[in-house]
């Protein structure tokens, strides 16, 4: 393992085959996967200001179906990643805010925005 610049050792970013070839972590592949769904990525980037209406996020993030939104909404709190919230009120207000697990992700989504305007 290397050591970090503060002394501290760090994961190795692939862990080795039996050949030492390096091998993708499971549980990495399906993190990307997840949030690499197409506009999944851009929908949680919104959602990081603060809860939002179905109708907000599609205006939001254009281009973005509502049977495709509805699909990803429905996935990501499949997830425990995003909060459905029902009003009763009069006609019925549906919110979505990302849970606590849902903010975790704030650090690389913020990174991948930031590596995006510098690179592409």
């Amino acid at each position: 393992m290397e050591a970090a610049a503060n002394g501290s050792a760090r994961d190795p970013i692939a862990a080795a085959d039996p050949d030492g070839l390096p091998q993708c972590c499971s549980r990495y592949h399906r993190a990307v996967e997840l949030v690499g769904k197409r506009w999944t990525g851009a929908i949680l980037l919104v959602l990081l200001e603060g809860p939002l209406r179905f109708c907000e996020i599609t205006h939001v993030v254009p281009d973005l179906s509502d049977r495709l939104l509805s699909e990803r909404l429905k996935e990501l709190e499949g997830e425990a990643i995003v909060r459905r919230r029902v009003y009763d009120a009069s006609p019925v207000r549906v919110e979505y805010s990302l849970t606590q697990k849902g903010r975790a992700l704030e650090p690389a989504l913020r990174a991948l925005k930031s590596w995006s305007h510098s690179y592409l």
